[in-house]
């Protein structure tokens, strides 16, 4: 790097954030992160306790040829950095009066969708047909775009193939178009609610997410999804990368239209510190960076413009340990086991906490002895909730815990609660406190038509020249892939700032 390299600071150490800085850095720029936790990673950070050791955020690892181009674009491998199991089973799923476990292998997955609805595996075989499409273009061409004009999606082979994206259908009326069964349907329709919204709201593009689930496959990084976290950040370190972590940012300073400085605080100390640069990344929370940070005159939403955002759901969450193995149980299983219809509008129509929630478990500890003491068991519990709700007590969390306890032990035929040695609870309050997530929520913006590319918040600031956003709230939108790919976007538009 050269004396004269031109410096870019990012705030944030999520997984845009370490991307948008290893990009940069690789072109040859001054590279700083600035995180107000003390472990690199934001969302997907892990906590190690009495032998157990839990990822906080990501559980399901997808798309993985998102991550070998992430690793390759720095002459590097995955493999380099952690090794991947695929799982067979990928999933199990409770339904009220079955369980399914959905195999790995394509031709098993046809045979058990043709037992319940006879043509549903050539129904199948055209969905994914389509669905590759839909994959091949929308991640390898659409998500790359920086969506700042209309004009970035003129190209001849989107144009021709505009209808075959279906964005202007919904995910549920497409579903529906090639399957009957309703335990088929809520499974093809699983895969969206990574995207953050209701099947009947996202646009039958995303069909591409069942592409990623049943061809891509779902697989585990070994000694947990932090493992890849740690490989960016040894990428990133190669590269001079320097990390200031445990290091809150507390205001920019403006000067004509252009970021000068930023002001810190360090978290432990209370020592107070200041950083010039000539381009800054926002890699936290946008609203928070906006309208906390920003001097009023140069935010570029307004505070009923970040209301009137559908926002992805927050997540109830629990981290256990467990004293005993549990006989069976998969590495991933989803609880459908409930009405969906009540709970999806008790996230996004009427927004309240749930009366009879799905849920998610994930037990890593079935495929990687060393998240959990020897004979112990790690669970992971989720139950997804709306944003912004009221009301996150430590009662609230004890109730749904107490209920997702007795189904699993209906469920799983054991004993679980006097076995139970640690738990750890996190919802709203948590990712407002260690995120600074706006309304609490977990996941970002959701994927509706309506916030979709050139439609979400801007990853250029629209009065800072010199000022760019990257993550969840931007484009392309939530999830770990998506958040790799922003921040090589946003490297992209830095750098070329530099070159114009």
């Amino acid at each position: 790097m050269s004396k004269n390299a031109p410096k870019v600071f990012v705030i944030g150490a999520g997984f845009a954030g370490i991307s948008a800085a290893t990009f940069l850095a690789q072109k040859g720029w001054d590279v700083t992160i600035v995180e107000k936790n003390l472990l690199p990673g934001g969302r997907a950070r892990k906590f190690e306790v009495d032998g157990f050791v839990f990822d906080m955020g990501p559980s399901w690892y997808w798309m993985p040829d998102v991550f070998e181009k992430y690793f390759e674009s720095f002459g590097k491998k995955v493999s380099d950095y952690y090794s991947l199991q695929r799982l067979d089973p990928s999933y199990r799923v409770y339904f009220e009066k079955a369980t399914w476990d959905l195999p790995a292998n394509y031709e098993q997955l046809k045979n058990l969708f043709e037992s319940v609805e006879p043509g549903a595996a050539a129904a199948l075989d055209s969905f994914l047909a389509e669905a590759k499409y839909k994959y091949e273009v929308g991640v390898g061409k659409l998500v790359y775009q920086p969506s700042l004009s209309i004009t970035e999606f003129m190209d001849l082979d989107l144009l021709k193939g505009v209808f075959k994206l279906d964005v202007f259908q919904s995910m549920k009326k497409h579903i529906a178009r090639y399957f009957k069964h309703p335990y088929i349907q809520f499974l093809m329709e699983f895969p969206v609610l990574f995207l953050g919204a209701l099947p009947k709201n996202t646009p039958a593009l995303y069909s591409l997410m069942n592409y990623a689930d049943i061809k891509g496959g779902t697989w585990y990084p070994k000694f947990g999804m932090y493992s890849i976290v740690e490989g960016m950040v040894k990428v990133a370190k190669e590269l001079g990368v320097q990390f200031k972590l445990g290091e809150e940012v507390t205001s920019i300073e403006i000067e004509n239209g252009l970021a000068k400085k930023i002001h810190s605080k360090e978290v432990a100390t209370g020592h107070e510190n200041e950083y010039d640069f000539d381009v800054l990344i926002g890699a936290g929370d946008y609203h928070h960076i906006e309208t906390e940070l920003l001097p009023k005159k140069y935010q570029s939403y307004s505070q009923k413009y970040w209301d009137s955002r559908v926002m992805a759901p927050s997540s109830l969450l629990f981290y256990v340990g467990l004293n005993k193995k549990i006989p069976g149980v998969t590495h991933h299983s989803l609880f459908f086991d409930t009405d969906f219809g009540v709970h999806g509008k008790e996230i996004y129509d009427s927004p309240q906490w749930p009366s009879n929630p799905l849920f998610y478990a994930s037990v890593p500890s079935v495929t990687d002895s060393s998240v959990a003491p020897e004979g112990g068991e790690n669970l992971f519990l989720l139950i997804p909730i709306a944003a912004g709700l009221e009301g996150d007590t430590q009662e609230v969390r004890e109730r749904y815990f107490k209920i997702l306890i007795e189904r699993l032990e209906k469920k799983w035929g054991t004993s679980i609660a006097d076995a139970i040695v640690y738990k750890r609870s996190f919802a709203v309050a948590d990712f407002k406190n260690d995120y600074h997530s706006f309304k609490g929520n977990a996941y970002g913006l959701a994927n509706t038509l309506m916030q979709t590319a050139i439609l979400k918040p801007s990853c250029r600031s629209k009065k800072v020249k010199n000022l760019y956003y990257t993550g969840q709230l931007t484009v392309p939108g939530p999830g770990v892939p998506p958040s790799l790919i922003s921040g090589e976007v946003v490297a992209g538009l830095v750098h070329q700032l530099k070159t114009t």
